[in-house]
């Protein structure tokens, strides 16, 4: 897989979110476990923004699938717990800078640190494979599609635009 591009190559530092076949991050090579979360919706938050386009939301987008009956106080004070549970997984110490960011009610995951994320890596190896007719591409694809995106969350409503765009590139 050399000559496909740094993007499908997992790197041995930064963030590493993996949503295909079940969640699991990775903070420079280290596991991230599962109990470390704590709060579940830090968990769903991060999930959300790895499937967002460029890995941003704006914070109303995620107070309404995270709190939809919250009154808004409540539900931005809930936010900041939630990032900051987030903030503390991702995090590798060392003062790096946070990989998860609150900006002018734009939340972003990865903008100053180097982030993998197995979709978007799928994502390129398949269209390439597809636009090429490329085996070894489409190979490459394969072994990055571990399972069904995110089958803890496969009745969530925000998982399915993307779950069946996966299923459809996965397939053909």
């Amino acid at each position: 897989m050399g000559s496909h591009g740094q993007s499908t190559l997992v790197p041995r530092t930064g963030v590493q979110v993996r949503l295909l076949g079940g969640f699991a991050v990775e903070v420079h090579g280290r596991a991230v476990e599962d109990k470390g979360w704590r709060l579940r919706k830090a968990k769903t938050l991060v999930k959300m923004l790895a499937l967002a386009e460029g890995h941003r939301l704006h914070r109303e987008q995620a107070i309404a699938v995270l709190w939809p009956d919250r009154a808004p106080a409540a539900a931005a004070n809930n936010l900041h717990q939630v990032l900051h549970v987030a903030r503390r997984q991702l995090n590798g110490g060392d003062g790096a800078p946070s990989c998860l960011r609150l900006d002018d009610d734009v939340l972003s995951l990865g903008s100053e640190t180097r982030l993998w994320i197995d979709v978007d890596a799928f994502r390129h190896e398949a269209v390439a494979a597809l636009r090429r007719g490329d085996g070894s591409r489409a190979q490459a694809a394969l072994e990055l599609y571990r399972g069904t995106l995110l089958p803890e969350d496969l009745y969530a409503d925000w998982t399915e635009p993307s779950r069946g765009e996966l299923e459809r590139l996965h397939g053909e």
